[in-house]
């Protein structure tokens, strides 16, 4: 099955085109679907309760209109969807960022959540890459563009956290939501690949371009 792309309402820019795969599947989220010109693409299908944008003119089937009062966000009723129609595989598309802070940690919360729905996610901007390690699952990160690499428990606490291939090793180690030790590692030197672990509690994994040239 090919893979599904939501895009939610932050901004992108034309760079990130270089993203999308000609079979991919795509759900817009509200003011998201403004994200299909630079992108060049089309949606298959836009959701949303459009309080920050208009509703679009496309097919009555290809519009699924929200209520304001609800529990999902735009993004989440999206997710829901993707899960509905089977797909493994996710890339989200202006989701970070923007004015609304909420907006991103509420993200970040839907992507954990289709990962433990069994659906691969990655969320994407023109800087930074994140993505999920679940317990008792192990990931390789081979080394890219990306520079800095961040781990953080997203549920709280995490035990049994294993990182080799980076600068600053951990073993069988315990990270907590109140002191950031995982965060701004970088590859060690000769390594080109990192990999995580974890046994209990879910983490989240950043990778992040140089803020200059690397020496």
């Amino acid at each position: 099955m090919s893979r599904c792309v939501i895009l939610s309402a932050c901004p992108v820019s034309l760079e990130l085109a270089k993203l999308l795969r000609p079979d991919d599947f795509i759900i817009a989220c509200d003011a998201g679907y403004r994200n299909c010109t630079p992108l060049g693409c089309k949606p298959n299908i836009i959701v949303g309760d459009f309080d920050t944008a208009p509703c679009p003119e496309q097919q009555d089937d290809d519009i699924v209109v929200l209520p304001h009062v609800k529990d999902d966000t735009d993004t989440e009723y999206a997710a829901k969807l993707v899960s509905q129609k089977g797909f493994t595989e996710v890339l989200l598309l202006g989701a970070l960022g923007g004015k609304r802070l909420e907006h991103t940690l509420a993200n970040l919360c839907t992507g954990l959540g289709l990962e433990q729905r069994g659906v691969r996610v990655t969320i994407q901007d023109e800087r930074s890459r994140i993505s999920y390690v679940l317990p008792g699952e192990t990931r390789s990160y081979p080394k890219e563009d990306y520079f800095f690499f961040s781990v953080f428990p997203l549920e709280g606490k995490a035990e049994g956290v294993c990182e080799s291939g980076s600068f600053y090793e951990l073993t069988d180690a315990i990270l907590t939501a109140t002191y950031p030790l995982g965060v701004s590692n970088e590859y060690a030197e000769g390594s080109d690949c990192i990999t995580v672990s974890t046994r209990t509690g879910a983490l989240v994994v950043v990778e992040t371009l140089a803020d200059g040239p690397v020496c």
